[in-house]
Formats: structure tokens, sequence, C-alpha cells
């Protein structure tokens, strides 16, 4: 096989597991209809779904090329969330895909715009000892984009206020896999707060599960330090 035609087999199989991705969120309860975004790195540009279309409509040739200056390289009109897509993969080179929901626990702490406190061991799945959530903006801004990195600095994911929730991963799988995490995550915190205040662990007791999850897992793996 040719060097060009290895590089169209492999943007074909981007593109297809960004719509099939797709699809298991809505599947799984973590987006409705159009809602969400999913954004992959391929080399020196970017595929991110594109604008307004449901995940059972959406096709491999609809995602859209992006370069890192924002401009965009193949037909379709991006997801109006591209800003973040090609922040986070600019400044994280170790990430390689990036996936947006509004699931409803998430969304609904979000909503609060609260932090999500390390109330259980998992919390180390999304890098850290909590789950930061970045203050309310404007969907599609830069401002929006600015926050959540800060709100995702050494994490795998985040809450945006009043929003849904952003995570990352080293690939499309491994993103995948810390939404499904952060949305039970945000569950059962959600479910503990009917009930009382959880007891937090302690930092000691975090950092520990920390160092454990080194090797344990795709998913689990941290990025940089908590």
């Amino acid at each position: 096989m040719s060097d060009r035609a290895a590089t169209n087999a492999q943007d074909q199989k981007l593109r297809s597991n960004m719509v099939e991705a797709a699809r298991r969120l809505v599947v799984l309860g973590l987006n409705r209809g159009a809602t969400g975004n999913i954004g992959v790195r391929q080399g020196d540009s970017f595929l991110v779904t594109p604008s307004g279309v449901a995940a059972e409509d959406l096709l491999p040739h609809a995602m859209v090329e992006m370069d890192y200056s924002g401009a965009i390289l193949g037909p379709g009109k991006p997801s109006s969330e591209w800003r973040f897509h090609r922040d986070i993969l600019a400044a994280r080179p170790e990430v390689g895909a990036v996936v947006h929901t509004h699931a409803c626990y998430a969304t609904s702490l979000a909503c609060l715009q609260l932090e999500i406190p390390a109330f259980h061991y998992m919390m180390a799945v999304a890098g850290g000892d909590t789950i930061r959530c970045a203050p309310y903006a404007i969907f599609g801004s830069q401002e929006l984009s600015d926050l959540a990195l800060q709100a995702l600095e050494n994490r795998k994911a985040c809450l945006l206020g009043n929003h849904g929730m952003i995570a990352v991963g080293v690939d499309l799988g491994d993103a995948l896999a810390v939404a499904i995490e952060v949305e039970s995550l945000c569950e059962q915190y959600w479910a503990a707060l009917q009930l009382g205040q959880p007891k937090l662990l302690s930092g000691a007791q975090m950092q520990a599960v920390l160092e454990k999850f080194k090797g344990y897992g795709r998913a689990a793996t941290r990025i940089d330090s908590p």
C-alpha cells in the first residue's frame, strides 16, 4: 500500500470511528439529538463533527477537517464548539481526542457550577482528585475555550458551567471511556447528595489511587500530574 493510500485509509477509519462514537453516546444517553460533538487529531490538522447534525444522520465524509489556525480544509460546517477542540488539541500534545456531551447528571451538576470532590476513588479516571467546573461562557466562544483549558489543566475531564462536560483521551476510545465514567460518577455524586454530604477521601488517599492507576487501563491513565 502506498503512503497516500495508507493515509486515506487512516482518514476513513478515523471518520468512521467518530460516527460510531457519536452514535454510541446517544445510545448510552450521554447525548440526545444533535447535542455534543467530537474532535480527533489527524496529523497537522484535526477532524470535528459537523454542526447541527443528529448522530443517526452522521456519515464519515461529513466530518469536517480543520487546521490549527481555524481554517476549514474540507467541505461542511464544523461544530460551533470547534474552538475548544482546536485549543485543547493544540495545547495538549498527549491528547488525541476530545468528547463533549450534554449528559444529564454531568450537566445537572454543571448547572449548579459544582466542582466534584474526591467522594469516590474512581475520580482518578479524570486525572486528579477533583473534576473542576469552568465558569459559564456562551457556547462556541473563545472565552469558553479559554475557561475549558484552565479547568482541564492536568485533568482528563471537566464540567462546563450551565452547559455540559468535556472528556479527553490519548485517542477516541480513551476519551469516550472517560466521558462514560465521568457521567457515572456525576450520577453517583448526585445520588449521594440526596442523602447528605459524602465523606471525602483525603489527598493522601487519592494520591495513592492515582499512583496505582498509572498502569491500570488506558481510560484510567493519568495525564501529567494531579
